[in-house]
């Protein structure tokens, strides 16, 4: 299905650049600018964003490992729970 008609991306690319990613690093926060970087494009009139953010978020391999948050934000959430 095509997610993104501006730029002809499907719902197939998006899977495949997450599970990539999270391959790559199983520890990075996965945007939906990263997803479009490695498909080598640039965000355009954004009214796709609601369902390109439904189709990463459905891909099984879009949490990091474990559920928990990326080492790099876990001091962060912390904080924020603290007040």
């Amino acid at each position: 299905m095509i997610v993104c008609s501006c730029l002809n991306i499907s719902d197939h690319d998006i899977r495949k650049a997450v599970d990539w990613m999270r391959a790559a690093d199983p520890d990075t926060v996965i945007t939906p600018g990263k997803v479009y970087h490695a498909l080598g494009k640039r965000a355009d009139c954004g009214g796709c964003m609601p369902l390109f953010l439904d189709t990463m978020r459905a891909r099984d391999s879009f949490a990091v490992a474990g559920g928990e948050a990326p080492p790099m934000l876990r001091n962060r959430l912390a904080r924020l729970a603290r007040g």
